[in-house]
């Protein structure tokens, strides 16, 4: 255990010392492992455990299927955005774009199982993460697809208000929604 260990330290402090590592390479650094994933899991909590990483972590394993269409990799995907949010202290990281877009897609992954739940997970994205347009956006459009008009007017004022970032994407959101768009952004405007 005492070589591992000291095997871990080694690995820990190589990574850290290295200058300029894009985040192409630090996605490349952590291994594919294609069954559960802990080996990845503890490497990314092991060194860095940073919202970069696990963001790019997260993305590949969601390439790997649906999971509108796919159970299985729903409840795989929200135990590791779970893990993620855990691992990752929002005292620390609030201020971190990868972060926001962790808590941000944790809850809409909820939403396809429990929207009460997605609720408060969108929730507590907006409480940490205020300086975000994106958030607001994304926790409006779910109140807006559960049919809360009303709420997601309010949460898009309300970002207005917090001076959430980029503005340009509020004020399109909100140019839609007062056009009864569905959509509060397309694919193109996101």
């Amino acid at each position: 255990i005492a070589s591992i260990m000291s095997r871990v330290r080694d690995l820990k402090n190589k990574y850290r010392s290295e200058d300029n590592i894009t985040d192409e390479f630090n996605c490349t650094k952590i291994s594919a492992d294609t069954t559960d994933n802990s080996g990845t899991v503890n490497q990314i909590m092991m060194t860095t455990n940073n919202p970069e990483d696990w963001l790019c972590f997260l993305l590949r394993l969601e390439k790997k299927g649906v999971p509108q269409m796919d159970v299985s990799l729903l409840n795989r995907l929200i135990g590791r955005y779970s893990q993620a949010v855990t691992a990752l202290p929002a005292e620390k990281h609030s201020q971190e774009e990868s972060y926001a877009r962790i808590l941000v897609r944790f809850a809409e992954l909820k939403a396809l199982q429990d929207p009460e739940e997605a609720r408060d997970q969108f929730h507590l994205a907006r409480l940490n993460c205020k300086k975000f347009a994106f958030v607001h956006v994304a926790f409006a459009q779910f109140e807006l697809s559960q049919g809360n008009v009303k709420k997601c007017k309010q949460l898009l004022q309300k970002a207005v208000e917090y001076s959430a970032v980029p503005l340009e994407m509020l004020e399109t959101a909100l140019q839609n929604f007062h056009s009864q768009k569905k959509q509060l952004l397309s694919d193109e405007e996101k």
